[in-house]
């Protein structure tokens, strides 16, 4: 507990250069682990970390509740989560990273690396009117239809599995439209392609061992394991928390998940914490070049479809005017959220990253906690946010 009391006032820094130290309300900032603690008897969750990074300083890490309510195991910082889709934005930055060598491009018919692309039909039966683009599959614009739920699902390797949504007709014309789905499982198949290496192994090498992600991995290995929060789920008849289940965490250390680069990937605060500053900081990591800011500005800014403005970039959520995934975080910022209620969010305007962790599905009120982390945190650093638009 110690640790909790003493963070506040002695800030982390993530960066080798020095920087002023970070005013911030401390008593704000104490708040966030009681306001946790509520959420959790209140069962919005049975455990809960959360972590603030402002200039580049870590001004909060603090872990609340419990890992595992029956095994009566403390949350701790250092804990494991599956993010499901907050892997989404670590899989896109890989790939951009190809982008930046030349080897792939954004635009480019996508079937120039997956000739199986170039073979997709409409839902009658016609070709699309022009081909599907490596920035459509990462957008969500391409019309990839969500697949149906199979026995094979994470048994299969990610190049069966992404010649499988190919296969299945459009939902619509590539660009007139949004559909949330696994368009990036395709991109990442095409960078297998692309760099020669599955797709696992190119995360690892471009994203994680650069930046000392130690503990984020698409394969958990018996340490990991040990250290994964369990899920919980809201009994229909007690209202109680209990166990939930996770189709990522295997019953064995062998048995392993296919790499899913849609929502694969497990990881702590710190990592992700990590992995968001290198994308505030441009693409940098104490001094060593990641990606480049022009893929950072492609990744992170509002794309359209249909001729409108999406909330969503490249795998990346934007907050807009009139639309914030992330109300709680003002307009111009990005991150990405997961399945089990997780959430990353980067707000480049004041410099700022926030990382919520929690195993939640089927939990209500899962995202309650989080925007309360997020106030807490602006109202401690003297931000303030834009008024929510009013609802229709």
């Amino acid at each position: 507990m110690l640790f909790r009391l003493i963070l506040p006032l002695v800030f982390l820094s993530l960066t080798t250069s020095a920087r002023e130290p970070v005013k911030a309300d401390a008593s704000k900032l104490a708040a966030i682990h009681e306001a946790m603690d509520k959420a959790i008897a209140q069962k919005q969750a049975a455990g809960i970390v959360t972590l603030a990074i402002k200039d580049g300083q870590v001004i909060h890490l603090d872990a609340a509740g419990s890992a595992n309510v029956a095994k009566q195991r403390a949350m701790k910082t250092d804990d494991l989560f599956w993010i499901a889709s907050m892997t989404k934005s670590v899989s896109v930055t890989t790939i951009m990273t190809l982008v930046d060598e030349g080897k792939l491009s954004l635009d480019e018919p996508a079937s120039k690396w997956m000739p199986d692309l170039g073979k997709v039909k409409l839902q009658n039966g016609q070709p699309p009117a022009r081909p599907i683009t490596l920035r459509d599959l990462m957008s969500h614009t391409a019309g990839i239809t969500f697949p149906k739920r199979a026995p094979s699902d994470g048994a299969i390797s990610l190049k069966a599995y992404a010649a499988s949504l190919v296969k299945t007709p459009l939902s619509f014309e590539p660009g007139s439209a949004y559909e949330y789905g696994f368009g990036i499982t395709i991109a990442g198949r095409i960078a297998e392609i692309a760099s020669g290496k599955p797709f696992d192994e190119l995360l690892d090498e471009r994203i994680c061992q650069p930046l000392g992600m130690k503990d984020t991995t698409f394969h958990p290995d018996e340490a990991h394991r040990a250290r994964i929060a369990q899920t919980y789920k809201m009994d229909d008849e007690t209202h109680e928390l209990v166990p939930g289940y996770n189709p990522f965490v295997t019953s064995d250390v062998s048995v392993t998940h296919m790499t899913e680069p849609a929502g694969g990937l497990f990881s702590t605060a710190e990592d992700m914490g990590k992995f968001y500053q290198m994308i505030l900081d441009g693409g940098v990591w104490q001094g060593k070049r990641i990606v480049s800011e022009k893929s950072i500005a492609e990744m992170t800014k509002p794309h359209h479809a249909g001729g409108k403005e999406l909330s969503y970039g490249l795998c990346w959520f934007v907050n807009i005017d009139g639309t914030r995934p992330t109300p709680m975080m003002p307009v111009g910022s990005y991150g990405h959220g997961g399945a089990f209620a997780t959430n990353g969010w980067v707000d480049p305007k004041n410099k700022l990253v926030t990382v919520f962790m929690v195993q939640n599905v089927l939990v209500p009120n899962s995202n309650q906690p989080r925007d309360t982390f997020h106030r807490l945190v602006n109202e401690a650093l003297g931000i303030e946010l834009p008024k929510l638009p009013a609802k229709k």
